[in-house]
């Protein structure tokens, strides 16, 4: 299914390359950042799944690398395909475009509905779990609105201000970020609304593998799902502990405009949404206060470049070919690192060696589950082996 003037950029994975990413990020200690080093050193998920042991092995690991095999790779498929589902990488058509320029952005997610709304713009809904019936209302109101002007509505399936949003976006598009895997949704009382998005003008995305049951440290990865696809994130009603906070501190990080909505300081579940007004978000009190902020940068083709592919050029097999770096500079590498996390340039200017060779031994140490990788692209060295 497609949607009406939707910007579809990008190159589709051929099969076999849907299988080796699929692959590469099923395998132990490989997140999406280092999915993506591994593909700029070694030039294909291919050539980067056959050097996994040996990287893990240079990079001081005892124990052998559990790499993800074929044949779970394409049962997971058919898992997909029999749910009506797919997978997207980051370089290809349907992959949500804002969401692709983030740090460390999923290199393929799971997806199910119509595939074409990842390309609208999108605006992220969230709020509290137990939502005033003025807090349900008013998202609602707001989802309608902005759904009307020609946004996507992005949310995480969660009751309250999310189900509300969702629910008064059916018509107009909306999207819904996933904590587990696609086929298991939650909370329970949610079924028949993703059933409702995934059938109609809607889509469900997750980066979890199907099966995946989610547990609380997995809601702040559906968080950075959100705040990734959306241009804006309006929070409503949120405490000051609260997984909006989440949504919203890391849409800052990625340079989205966070919106709050105010409410009465008498309400707990006011308390982060009036800090987050004391930080810096924007006063929304109606949806014209968002839709006036994101015009100027809604209108343009702000996610047009594609990273992550696969170099169809020589670069990757040169630098995989290039001979690694001797111990006795492994060495002078990892005494450079510690536990406080720092800039990679820093790493490079400290031990006056080339790129190439930091690069690879960061590599090495992430795969032996070495290494700590943070935000802005700092690292730092693991505490636990």
């Amino acid at each position: 299914m497609g949607s009406d003037g939707a910007r579809r950029k990008g190159i589709a994975l051929t099969d076999r390359q849907r299988i080796a990413w699929l692959r590469l990020i099923r395998s132990d200690n490989v997140g999406p950042a280092t999915f993506r080093d591994l593909i700029n050193h070694f030039g294909s998920a291919e050539a980067a799944l056959d050097a996994l042991p040996e990287l893990s092995r240079r990079g001081g690991s005892t124990r052998s690398i559990r790499v993800a095999t074929v044949a779970e790779a394409e049962r997971e498929i058919e898992t997909a395909h029999r749910l009506g589902a797919c997978f997207i990488g980051i370089g290809e058509p349907d992959y949500p475009p804002a969401l692709r320029q983030i740090d460390a952005a999923p290199p393929l997610i799971a997806a199910k509905g119509d595939l074409g709304i990842a390309n609208l713009p999108s605006v992220g809904i969230v709020g509290s779990r137990n939502a005033s019936i003025s807090g349900a209302k008013f998202a609602a109101m707001m989802a309608r609105e902005i759904g009307r002007a020609g946004y996507c509505v992005v949310s995480g399936l969660a009751r309250g201000i999310d189900a509300a949003a969702h629910r008064a976006s059916l018509d107009s598009g909306t999207i819904a970020a996933m904590a587990g895997g696609l086929d298991q949704p939650y909370p329970p009382e949610n079924v028949d609304l993703l059933d409702q998005i995934c059938s109609g003008r809607g889509l469900a995305i997750s980066e979890m593998p199907f099966g995946w049951e989610p547990r609380a440290r997995d809601f702040p990865r559906r968080n950075r799902l959100i705040a990734g696809v959306a241009l804006g994130v309006v929070v409503i009603e949120a405490a000051a502990r609260s997984g909006s906070l989440i949504t919203a501190r890391l849409a800052g990080e990625f340079g989205r405009l966070v919106f709050a909505v105010p409410g009465s300081p008498l309400d707990p579940r006011c308390e982060g949404t009036n800090g987050l007004l004391k930080d810096g978000a924007t006063v929304t009190t109606r949806s014209q206060d968002v839709l006036q902020a994101l015009a100027p940068i809604s209108q343009v083709d702000l996610f047009s470049q594609n990273e992550a592919d696969e170099p169809d050029s020589e670069e990757g097999r040169e630098h995989a070919l290039a001979p690694p770096p001797n111990d006795d500079e492994r060495l002078v590498i990892v005494e450079a690192l510690g536990p406080t996390p720092v800039e990679i340039d820093d790493i490079i200017r400290h031990t006056g060696l080339a790129a190439s060779s930091v690069y690879l031994v960061l590599l090495e140490l992430d795969i032996a589950g070495r290494l700590e990788r943070h935000a802005g692209g700092f690292v730092s060295l693991s505490m636990i082996d």
